[in-house]
């Protein structure tokens, strides 16, 4: 579905068409999923607080130029987020198209042809949808094609009004980017906590990530927003110890400590509460539908990184969790996105509060706050 540009200056609305119903048919589907969500409904929406952060976004983040050709796409649970993008976008051109698609079922699942063909026309992609667009083939396509894009898989309203969306962009980049010369020819990583967490893995040092930053000015660059981590995938077989999980799972906030047993680069055992049963529900369940030789390499430790967002806050929605300053996390299963060989088509990822991490004898966070040269 794609809703008619409004240029600058226009004081009628277009005149209705035949798509009025189809619309109208999808937006109620929003209304009806904002209403079963805990973080849905109209209650905390400041619109004041909406429009500046859109406007964070296409001027700071995308630094959309005059009259280049802009997408905004979103989903029933985003119209909301869409409609103050393409807003804030129209300041900067007039070439701006707002596309309202169904709600997806699943992260990676690629959008309708329609859109996908639009995304490949334009110099800038901006989308808030539900779930991620990120790996799919519409976004390779088009950032093959020359387009920036920034996806924003999980958005709520309440996370774009502030938390990470708020942070200053700028200054999170450069605080990044200095980290930099400090991983330099450092091979080792140590992770411990307070609570029990003693771990050690080795990195090749030029792999680490310092991209997701939120500044996408620059032809086929990506970022998810909000932005603010450095990740490095582990190599494989190098990690051994103890995590003791005290953040959250995949999106869920933890209240009773998980204790996962590391051996060899592979998850290998899961303790605790409620949540712990949970996890192994979840590894079993996948574990059946994966081919005999790949169900063990489905706790593989594919990746692991550290919040920078100062401004970001553990809620319990994973595009904002591990952004977080002063935790880190680990994702499980599937690494070859950061090169690796274990290819079994799914991730899980957790987040711990308050490292200390350790890069061969250079300490990094204490106790989870930055160590800053």
């Amino acid at each position: 579905m794609v809703l008619p540009f409004r240029r600058r200056g226009e004081e009628e609305a277009p005149p209705p068409s035949a798509t009025d119903d189809d619309l109208v048919a999808i937006l109620d589907e929003g209304v009806a999923a904002k209403a079963n969500t805990p973080t849905g409904g109209r209650s905390e929406v400041s619109e004041d607080a909406l429009a500046s952060s859109a406007l964070r976004v296409v001027e700071t983040c995308m630094d959309i130029r005059r009259n280049e050709n802009v997408l905004i796409v979103c989903d029933p649970t985003t119209a909301e987020i869409g409609a103050a993008l393409h807003e804030a976008a129209l300041k900067r051109s007039e070439r701006v198209l707002l596309m309202l698609m169904p709600k997806g079922r699943h992260h990676g699942q690629e959008p309708p042809a329609p859109v996908a063909n639009l995304m490949r026309q334009q110099q800038v992609v901006i989308a808030p949808t539900r779930f991620s667009l990120t790996h799919t083939k519409a976004v390779r396509t088009a950032l093959a094609e020359g387009a920036r894009i920034a996806t924003m898989p999980g958005m709520t309203l309440e996370m774009f009004q502030g938390g990470g969306m708020s942070a200053d962009f700028s200054a999170l980049k450069q605080r990044i980017a200095r980290l930099s010369s400090r991983v330099r020819r450092k091979r080792i990583v140590n992770v411990r906590s307070a609570k029990g967490t003693e771990l050690s893995f080795e990195v090749a040092w030029r792999d680490w990530i310092f991209d997701d930053n939120g500044i996408c000015n620059r032809p086929k660059m990506l970022t998810n927003l909000p932005a603010g981590k450095a990740y490095v995938m582990p190599r494989e077989g190098s990690m051994n110890g103890t995590i003791v999980l005290d953040g959250s799972w995949e999106g869920t906030l933890i209240d009773d400590e998980v204790r996962i047993t590391v051996e060899d680069g592979v998850l290998t055992s899961i303790s605790g509460g409620e949540m712990a049963g949970r996890i192994r529900r979840t590894f079993e369940e996948i574990r059946e539908g994966l081919r005999p030789k790949d169900r063990e390499l489905l706790g593989t430790v594919a990746e692991f990184g550290f919040g920078m967002n100062p401004a970001a806050v553990l809620t319990g929605n994973l595009l904002e969790d591990e952004k977080c300053l002063g935790t880190c996390y680990f994702q499980f299963g599937d690494n070859t996105s950061g090169g690796g060989s274990v290819a079994v088509g799914t991730t899980f990822s957790c987040v711990m509060r308050a490292p200390t991490i350790q890069l061969d004898v250079e300490p990094l966070f204490d106790d989870g706050h930055l160590l800053e040269e």
